[in-house]
């Protein structure tokens, strides 16, 4: 349903259509399609809202591993082994069921018991049909459960992390997680560990009955067999062991130079580095391909190994066999059965040493998982933090100190107090600390020392969504959804109702522009906001802060990046955001910092001056210094 009460399938040309002929990506169902669209939703039954719980305190939990995650799924994994067992007793029923027919049926010429046997096999084949449905069915639902419970929970603990984590680790790495790896888990969940469960079943079942049916040949058999088996098998698990996690870790590499790529691909046209880009992404290609390889050779090696293995011990059983029935010790029939029961013992070895290698990959994916799992955000939660209470908007740092890594510090011993609805200007050279000041108030990061209150309260005492539900902000550059113009407006109150939305968006001046699109507030900006402009971006950042109604507003540089024409359409728009709360402009542009209460100079790390504009003027001091430069540059610009 659209904030424009229906306005996607509007008369005059569709969205999709005035996007094709601008240029921008397809986005929106087209004209054609509107009215079978209307149907599907029309016939679509009503869903029950999800139940969606969400915490910003790490929950405690076991760490993860596979028997861990499969341990509240017990019941349902008990009944998946019962209809294994089912399925795998029906399947093993031949062998048996030939050696009677042989001893008791086609020797004595009894045709009566060959024909009982024949309905007891047809049975026994439906059984294995539809318990391997069942199987099929049951294990593949609850599969996708395991991975449904994995993947918001990873989701989950991606928004509970805390800023610095996502400029320490790529973001092509951290898509590994969520898709690579996850999809690894998803072949061992719904395919592997029920075939290696069936598989393994199989081998025991079989393995009894050979000593049922003799067992000096059963034993002879074995000895062969096992112990070159289970070498063989230590040698696979830890050489596969080291291939499989660096395979993980060669197409983290490969996702997170791609995501890079994609990113970056208007520098890249502009600086012309398709072709050095090319061969940097070949490279780690080819590194993702050797580690393949590595893995792919170990595999070949281990699986031709113990299939010659069977085969030797095949060997030796008609060896063995074969004398024995020629000395009476052995039915023709129970050879029979005995060598077919053999190869039966083989094909489940040489398919769990197949799944073994998706058992492998899936525990370096569950390894990689449990390492992310386990990262705890830098800026936590207490555990008994209490809300906090509608804010005045006084905000108070006292002797704080802050740098990014330990030998690096970026503030010193800032002391600073802002009244309720004061507007102070942050002003300084790049790389002062001014967008630092900010990322402490609405608790980004945590000083190292000191103290940030709001109101008197320590935000690090308090829950971290009452917090920022009271604090607006407006970054350098704001960030839009792929979504509508009125989803984006908005983000941070999904429930407000469209006159709202519109109410916001002439506070700030954006309704004109919004009025001439052709679906108005359903009109879709794209991913990242390609289809607006800087200024229009802008303008509807700061009519999402104005619908969210915060205490506090933080502006970080929202007016460096426009036109003389741009910023004095942002700065209208800002008196009108401004109105009443208290406000923290990063500044880069002084004519931005000149509307504020009072201006605070960063240099080296501390509040070097903080006054008016005309007190700092008047000090002739750095603000001063930096007015005037400004000032000379304006003055060549304008001729």
């Amino acid at each position: 349903m659209g904030f424009g009460g229906g306005h996607y399938w509007s008369g005059g040309p569709s969205s999709s259509q005035a996007n094709t002929a601008a240029g921008l990506p397809f986005s929106g169902i087209p004209t054609e399609m509107a009215d079978r669209a209307r149907e599907l939703l029309e016939e679509e039954p009503e869903h029950p809202e999800p139940v969606v719980e969400f915490s910003h305190k790490q929950p405690k939990v076991r760490s993860l591993t596979l028997r861990g995650f499969l341990a509240p799924y017990k019941p349902q994994l008990t009944l998946a082994c019962l209809l294994v067992i089912l399925e795998t007793l029906a399947l093993q029923s031949g062998p048996m069921l030939t050696q009677i027919g042989i001893d008791h049926g086609v020797l004595p010429r009894r045709f009566g018991v060959l024909f009982v046997l024949g309905m007891i096999f047809l049975a026994a084949v439906l059984l294995q049909i539809l318990t391997g449905y069942a199987r099929t069915v049951f294990t593949g639902r609850l599969g996708e459960r395991l991975l449904y419970d994995l993947r918001v929970r990873v989701f989950s603990h991606l928004q509970r992390l805390s800023l610095n984590f996502y400029t320490e680790e790529k973001a092509g790495v951290l898509m590994t997680r969520m898709t690579s790896d996850i999809e690894t888990l998803t072949l061992l969940f719904q395919e592997g560990l029920v075939n290696i469960a069936v598989q393994s079943l199989t081998l025991l079942v079989i393995t009894i009955v050979l000593f049922v049916y003799n067992p000096v040949l059963a034993s002879v058999t074995v000895i062969v067999v096992i112990p070159t088996t289970f070498v063989l098998s230590i040698w696979f698990r830890r050489r596969s062991d080291v291939g499989y996690t660096k395979v993980r870790d060669k197409i983290a590499a490969v996702l997170s130079d791609l995501q890079e790529s994609l990113s970056g691909i208007r520098i890249i046209t502009a600086h012309n580095r398709h072709k050095r880009n090319t061969v940097i992404h070949r490279d780690i290609v080819g590194e993702h391909e050797d580690a393949n390889m590595d893995t792919a050779r170990v595999n070949t090696a281990y699986g031709s190994l113990t299939e010659g293995v069977g085969i030797i011990g095949q060997a030796f059983m008609l060896l063995v066999g074969g004398w024995m029935v020629i000395n009476a010790d052995l039915t023709v029939g129970e050879l029979t059965a005995f060598s077919l029961y053999l190869v039966m013992f083989f094909a489940p070895i040489q398919s769990i040493v197949q799944l073994y290698n998706a058992y492998q990959q899936g525990q370096a994916s569950i390894k990689k998982l449990r390492s992310f799992l386990e990262e705890p955000p830098s800026v936590p939660e207490a555990e008994d933090a209490p809300d906090l209470a509608t804010i005045e908007g006084s905000i108070i740092l006292e002797d704080v100190s802050f740098g990014y890594s330990d030998d690096a510090p970026v503030l010193h011993n800032i002391n600073l107090e802002i009244s309720p609805g004061e507007s102070l200007a942050v002003v300084g050279p790049t790389g002062a600390g001014k967008s630092t000041i900010a990322k402490l108030i609405v608790r980004f990061y945590d000083p190292q020392s000191g103290r940030v209150s709001i109101d008197g309260q320590d935000v690090r005492d308090v829950t971290l969504e009452s917090l920022r539900r009271q604090l607006g902000v407006v970054p350098q550059e704001p960030f839009l959804f792929n979504g509508s113009i009125g989803e984006n407006v908005a983000f941070a109150q999904p429930d407000a109702s469209e006159e709202e939305i519109w109410e916001a968006c002439r506070t700030v001046g954006l309704d004109t522009m919004v009025s001439r699109l052709p679906d108005g507030l359903d009109t879709p900006c794209h991913e990242r906001g390609v289809s607006l402009s800087s200024g229009e971006r802008q303008l509807l950042a700061l009519a999402r802060a104005f619908l969210a109604q915060p205490r506090v507003l933080v502006l970080d540089e929202a007016t460096s990046n426009l036109d003389s024409h741009s910023e004095k359409k942002i700065e209208e728009a800002l008196d009108a955001v401004l109105k009443g709360r208290t406000a923290i402009i990063i500044a880069h542009r002084l004519t931005t910092a000149m509307r504020a209460d009072r201006i605070a100079v960063i240099h080296g790390g501390q509040i070097a001056e903080i006054g008016s504009h005309a007190d700092l003027m008047a000090e002739g001091g750095h603000y001063a210094a930096m007015h005037q430069i400004q000032g000379d540059i304006l003055r060549k610009e304008h001729g």
